[in-house]
């Protein structure tokens, strides 16, 4: 049997970065379970003067056709701020995607690696983004469960290919459906009394998001020293914040992200809930217009489903107990609003004081997905 020539594009003009981007709506659009993206923020997160982490990061992506035909994509991504931090000149592979076929997932990571190794890298590792608040990890179980916008959904086929390519196993992260009590814990809530009274915190008292811009930055502030040692981080610089708060705290309730204060009005820890737009995202296609943005309010207006997407507490506020003040205030919003499902979103499989908060609640692990390495062997 011939073989059909698979030949790969590099990524240059921006019709490329479209087509480029557009790929996963083709091969997921009869996928129930895949959220898209908003085209309009991929485009900026993948335009070098858009994203501030290209002031650090090095990327090539490319489009692979078979017959003329677009059948897979896939990045590589250098983070030189990640390797000054590991001692290690590594790359990444991300935004993969590609048609049950062998010889197109097998030519998309043979390029990614070549590409890494005339880099001088010694292994690569993914999928990953720029940086850790992109999407990032395999998925390998779940595939009948309903994505996040926080996340990547893949086919089942996807894992197997990376494994037979020679990928292995480097981390996991694990996701839990939770369903929220009906009344706080009495534990939660004692020791969230508790640790209030020891170390004189309070919760920030905000009724609109305007009202929390002034705390922003500190925030994510917060989160660089607490994520510090996660894997894959890079601390975000001020460029990166400053993105973010713009994006981001112009639009989201007050309500669901509780902010901790110690007497000196310094932000200690906090908690970003939203309510769930995934079937809003669905709804809009990948567009705001015309009706993608009508679909996105609706869903953070009337909602029964949320998404955890950041916690974090300050290290010198560590193993306080300060989290049971997070979950007290959470579950005061969820009570409120009626919410009946949680998504955890992922947290690493070895963070076992994250995992061990769910103990409280009826829980259910539904989805795990894999960071996968291969050293590269030099030429």
């Amino acid at each position: 049997m011939t073989r059909m020539q698979i030949e790969l594009k590099e990524i240059i003009t921006k019709s490329d970065l479209k087509s480029f981007i557009k790929f996963p709506f083709h091969l997921y659009s009869d996928n129930k379970f895949w959220v898209p993206p908003l085209i309009h923020e991929e485009m900026k997160n993948f335009s070098k003067d858009k994203n501030p982490a290209f002031e650090f990061c090095e990327s090539c992506y490319w489009i692979a056709y078979k017959e003329n035909k677009m059948v897979g994509r896939i990045a590589c991504i250098i983070n030189k701020r990640y390797n000054e931090k590991v001692g290690k000149n590594v790359a990444r592979f991300g935004y993969v995607d590609f048609i049950d076929d062998e010889e197109v997932s097998s030519k998309l990571f043979q390029t990614a690696e070549n590409w890494a190794r005339s880099k001088g890298c010694i292994s690569i590792h993914g999928p990953l983004g720029f940086t850790d608040m992109d999407p990032e990890g395999m998925l390998v179980e779940g595939f009948e469960e309903l994505g996040t916008i926080a996340t990547i959904y893949n086919f089942p086929y996807y894992p197997k290919h990376i494994e037979k390519y020679g990928f292995k196993k480097d981390v996991d992260w694990v996701e839990y459906e939770i369903i929220p009590p009906k009344e706080i814990p009495a534990k939660v809530e004692r020791i969230a009394n508790a640790v209030r009274e020891r170390y004189n915190l309070k919760r920030l008292d905000v009724k609109k998001s305007k009202q929390l811009l002034p705390y922003a930055h500190e925030i994510f502030r917060v989160l660089n020293s607490a994520y510090a040692d996660i894997y894959g981080f890079v601390q975000l610089t001020e460029k990166q914040i400053d993105l973010y708060v713009k994006q981001y705290f112009g639009f989201i309730k007050p309500d669901y992200v509780p902010v901790i204060l110690n007497e000196k009005n310094e932000v200690v820890a906090f908690g970003i809930t939203m309510p769930s737009l995934s079937k809003a995202f669905q709804k809009s296609k990948g567009r705001l217009l015309p009706f993608g943005i009508f679909h996105i309010l609706m869903a953070m207006k009337k909602n029964d489903r949320v998404d955890l997407y950041l916690t974090g507490v300050r290290p010198d506020y560590q193993d306080k107990g300060v989290n049971a003040m997070l979950m007290l205030e959470t579950n005061k919003v969820f009570i409120k609003h009626n919410i009946l499902r949680v998504e955890s979103n992922p947290e690493l499989e070895t963070n076992a004081k994250v995992r061990a908060q769910w103990r409280f609640y009826e829980e259910r692990q539904h989805k795990r997905r894999r960071c996968y390495i291969k050293e590269l062997a030099s030429t």
